[in-house]
């Protein structure tokens, strides 16, 4: 049996239905993202789960919390899995951001793997300390199903990591709705994405919700 990772983005926040720049920030989920967490726990508690590693955030940790109570597991909460850093761009929107901080965004837009949002995180910085996670789970875990709980730019970039996608297009590559899973196989041949972005367990007014 192989280990396989179960990588879920938190659900609907305020942040995601707008689009504002959200990392350090701390909302919560809205109703619908509290739904999308249930939805999820009711269509995989059946996966006979080893361990669920979360962000320390609020919305990852709600969207873990049904999953959890569902099959009895404490999530472990690990920093590296937190969200980018948007530094200085942290609660604004694109448009504030265009406007008051325009070379480092088209830099950021050009290549997020080392240029950063003003003050904050290279998407190399965040594949370094998420990287420390997955390594974590391989050596605690050689097989059977992880869940990781984290967040949209911090999976986009582990699976560029993981697959051997260039960080600095992790932006342009992989799409990863709120609250959808994604799933890697790791064995003899290395990682293997076996499904990407997926939110078919949520109902349809969930998935057509506009922003997420």
């Amino acid at each position: 049996m192989s280990l396989k990772i179960y990588f879920l983005r938190h659900g609907e926040t305020t942040y995601s239905q707008t689009g504002g720049y959200c990392g350090i920030l701390d909302p919560e989920l809205t109703a619908e993202g509290h739904e999308m967490a249930q939805d999820f726990a009711e269509a995989y508690q059946s996966v006979p789960w080893n361990a669920v590693y979360c962000s320390p955030m609020k919305r990852t940790i709600a969207t873990a919390k049904p999953l959890c109570d569902a099959v009895s597991l404490t999530p472990q909460l690990r920093d590296g899995l937190k969200e980018i850093h948007y530094g200085e761009w942290e609660g604004k929107t694109q448009a504030d951001v265009k406007e008051n901080f325009s070379e480092d965004y088209v830099q950021w837009l050009t290549e997020p793997a080392w240029n950063p949002p003003t003050g904050g995180e290279t998407a190399v910085q965040i594949a370094s300390r998420a990287s420390l996670v997955i390594t974590e789970i391989q050596q605690n875990c050689a097989d059977g199903n992880v869940l990781v709980v984290s967040h949209k730019a911090t999976i986009r970039v582990l699976l560029c990591s993981l697959l051997g996608i260039d960080l600095g297009r992790y932006r342009d590559r992989i799409d990863m709705p709120a609250a959808s899973i994604s799933v890697v196989k790791f064995d003899i041949h290395g990682p293997m994405l076996q499904i990407l972005g997926d939110r078919s367990y949520m109902s349809a007014a969930l998935r057509e919700r506009p922003g997420t």
